[in-house]
């Protein structure tokens, strides 16, 4: 049972196969040493939340997976922000200000952004994906699966979860690399919410996927077809990712759901 689980996650996050990581607000203002929200940035750094976070990054850069990093900012003079929530009315009121183009917005250590990574900032809403760039940019990269870390447990990642699985992609969350307050809280969330909609996983089990030997194209191809047969004998037709107009597609399409509900089986 639990080969079968790795084996299944390994598939679901092979480099190879339209994998996606991505951040939610790892920023100064948030978890950095002089955040806006001190309780949080002191759980995100005690949990190891935010060391995994740099870990699967710093990994994702040598395994050649794309890294997307969300970041929650605002104009100074608020243009655009959202203020129809008490949420919204008591960040404005903080010392610290996520303002555009300011220290606070500036991902922070010990994660890393390459070059090749993309940085997606919004000014307005809960949803690292809702209303923002982050949902065309992952289909015009193929995404197929999308990993969720970062912060908060309470508010942007649960968003970030529902509206990529709403959107059709599925959904992996390292457990360990997210954080939210109260410290217990977190645990809660990811059994009773996350876990029925996203695949629930931990870092190290993530980067030893990275890590194994990759299968060569006429292996990978191989087994691809025999899912994909597998599939058409028990459910009557296939899309199969990729094709134009399909799931994975960059013109339009929905991304697969492959597994659809799952939690670590």
């Amino acid at each position: 049972m639990e080969q079968r689980a790795g084996e299944r996650l390994a598939e679901r996050v092979r480099p190879d196969g339209g994998v996606v990581l991505l951040t939610v607000e790892c920023q100064q203002g948030v978890v950095g040493r002089e955040s806006a929200l001190p309780e949080l940035a002191a759980v995100a750094r005690s949990s190891g939340a935010l060391r995994n976070v740099a870990r699967l990054v710093a990994a994702a850069h040598e395994a050649d997976v794309q890294v997307v990093h969300a970041v929650a900012e605002r104009r100074p003079d608020g243009r655009g922000a959202n203020s129809n929530a008490r949420l919204f009315r008591a960040a404005a009121r903080l010392p610290v200000q996520q303002h555009s183009g300011s220290t606070a917005v500036r991902i922070a250590e010990p994660i890393e952004v390459a070059e090749e990574d993309l940085v997606v900032r919004r000014l307005h809403g809960l949803s690292p994906l809702a209303g923002t760039d982050v949902d065309p940019l992952l289909r015009n990269l193929g995404c197929r699966t999308l990993i969720v870390t970062g912060v908060s447990a309470n508010v942007a990642v649960p968003n970030a979860v529902f509206d990529a699985v709403n959107l059709g992609y599925t959904v992996v969350v390292p457990g360990d690399a997210i954080a939210g307050v109260p410290a217990d809280y977190t645990p809660a969330m990811i059994r009773h919410t996350l876990a029925l909609v996203a695949t629930i996983t931990t870092t190290d089990e993530i980067l030893a996927c990275w890590k194994a030997p990759r299968r060569s194209g006429s292996a990978a191809r191989a087994a691809d077809g025999a899912r994909v047969s597998g599939t058409a004998r028990t459910a009557g037709t296939v899309k199969v990712p990729g094709a134009a107009g399909g799931p994975g597609a960059s013109g339009g399409g929905r991304p697969g759901n492959a597994g659809g509900v799952v939690s670590r089986d």
